[in-house]
């Protein structure tokens, strides 16, 4: 089985597109309550090809010869799953709460290859 790691991506277009930011605050917690409740399931239902569950993702610096910057970009977490094939594997993400519920856009989703050499 090869691994694959799917980035979660959240654009201010997908932001704005959800309605998230006019719901009352006591809809957005019902919304998250029931995002996180079905992110659960999601996990329980792919348990065996998670390799990492993964984690939210914080600010973002870049360091790069110019030296370290603070940047933006629409990476909001990470999982590491294995299947048999790159479709596969993009398959597991179609329908997940991360846009169906949360104002998320996509995951995008791309093979872990092995190290040159």
């Amino acid at each position: 089985m090869k691994q694959f790691l799917a980035v979660y991506i959240a654009t201010e277009a997908s932001h704005k597109a959800s309605g998230w930011d006019g719901l009352s605050e006591a809809e957005k917690q019902a919304r998250q309550q029931t995002g996180v409740q079905a992110w659960g399931k999601w996990v329980e239902a792919h348990r065996d090809a998670i390799v990492d569950v993964g984690t939210p993702l914080g600010k973002t610096l870049r360091a790069s010869k110019g030296g370290v910057e603070g940047i933006r970009n629409a990476l909001t977490a990470f999982t590491v799953v294995r299947a048999e094939s790159h479709e596969a594997a993009a398959r597991m993400f179609e329908r997940h709460p991360h846009f169906m519920l949360f104002p998320g856009d996509s995951v995008e989703v791309m093979e872990c290859l092995p190290l040159p050499g």
